[in-house]
């Protein structure tokens, strides 16, 4: 069928690449680029004997020369960016150089700045229409597979949805007093940011851990959940018909909100520089130096993930609930793909969008948000891919 470019070499980028070799009928040929190309190499070297050919390159994707260079020496069919959100428009200004096909996981952030929106993307869009690429931003699980549910949703259940909550639970215990599942960097930055939801026509902002509610989820049980900002409030309130609230909620244990706010109060989490024996250094990616690394976490961690959607809205005049979500085991991922479960609700995700846009079966040119596609083809792909999804038509709500 084709071929991926697949930059970036961390915990959901392995996982992808497993997926994409697991796929060979689609993903014939793969490219895997990184700033550091051992890492490329040694997962090369792990996957290699089977019908997906492999091959790696070293790239820095804050490059642009670059990694127009790359594309146009690999000449993939889609590019698919797995680096880190700061690394999202120089990807985008390579592939519309070169008339390539792109998807991402998670929306531009600059580095300097806390900040997740769409709208530094979402201004490629005419370029984009104009080169006649497709790039379709968000194809992890959130954002992602919770925008292909809500349109899910839409076509199937409902005339219009009114109210969407989103509801992230990770029980998965890794034995350390305090560790992030991705990234140290991006995660402390979103946990620490002010929450925000989404209500009559505009976002409404909370402080950070400042709405909590308890929720009892399928095959874990009950967890304290925390409202946070999430970038897909942003796109849903654009795409889906209906809407007057959205919010984002998500899990943490006491131990991981204890230690966050000792290093929030001790300075540690700031993304301000300082200056440290005649060097300038950023607090938070020191601290991400010191944490252990989220692709270590993957053998000693145990329990599930409960990732979903609760709906309530409106069919032929009636009121109608609807709840999906995908429940994932940690030791079961590790078992299959060497990493746990955070790492592969967006890994598994990621390659399904690369796959739908390499095959057509996604493809229009500009700049898109997964939910303005036809959401059958992912949902069925997730159910074969690794993801399989519950859904139930009387769901505890969250007040």
């Amino acid at each position: 069928m084709g071929k991926a470019l697949i930059i970036g070499c961390g915990g959901v980028a392995s996982v992808a690449i497993h997926k994409c070799c697991q796929n060979s009928e689609v993903f014939e040929e793969i490219c895997i680029a990184s700033r550091t190309k051992s890492k490329c190499d040694a997962l090369k070297e792990k996957l290699s004997g089977g019908k997906t050919k492999i091959t790696t390159a070293q790239v820095d994707a804050n490059d642009v020369t670059a990694l127009i260079a790359l594309i146009e020496k690999e000449k993939p069919d889609v590019v698919l960016n797995l680096a880190l959100p700061y690394q999202d428009l120089t990807i985008m200004d390579a592939c519309l150089a070169t008339k390539t096909h792109y998807v991402d996981t998670a929306n531009y952030e600059p580095e300097d700045t806390a900040k997740f929106e769409y709208k530094w993307q979402w201004a490629y869009r005419e370029r984009f229409e104009q080169a006649g690429i497709t790039a379709l931003l968000g194809s992890g699980f959130d954002p992602g597979v919770t925008g292909v549910f809500s349109a899910y949703a839409l076509k199937h259940y409902f005339d219009e949805i009114h109210y969407i909550d989103i509801l992230d639970c990770n029980a998965g215990d890794h034995g350390y007093p305090f560790a992030t599942n991705f990234n140290p960097e991006i995660n402390i930055r979103e946990v620490s940011a002010n929450g925000s939801y989404w209500e009559d026509g505009k976002f409404i902002e909370t402080k950070p851990m400042e709405i909590k509610r308890v929720y009892d989820f399928p095959e874990v049980g009950p967890k304290d959940m925390y409202l946070l900002h999430h970038e897909e409030l942003e796109s849903l309130a654009l795409n889906i018909k209906g809407i007057k609230r959205i919010r984002f909620f998500m899990t943490f244990g006491e131990s991981y909100l204890t230690h966050l706010k000792c290093l929030e109060n001790v300075g540690m989490t700031s993304i301000e520089p300082i200056e440290f024996e005649g060097k300038q250094i950023v607090p938070l990616q020191f601290l991400k130096a010191v944490l252990p690394d989220p692709a270590s976490l993957g053998p000693r961690t145990k329990g599930k993930t409960n990732i979903g959607c609760i709906f309530q809205g409106v069919k032929d005049g009636k009121p109608v609930r609807y709840y999906v979500y995908n429940v994932c085991d940690h030791q079961e991922c590790y078992k299959e793909v060497g990493s746990q479960a955070v790492s592969y609700t967006t890994g598994v995700p990621a390659m399904i969008g690369a796959m739908l846009v390499m095959n057509g079966t996604w493809r229009k040119p500009g700049v898109y948000n997964v939910e303005e596609f036809d959401p059958d083809p992912f949902m069925d792909a997730l159910n074969k891919w690794g993801l399989p999804w519950q859904e139930s038509f009387d769901p505890q709500l969250v007040d």
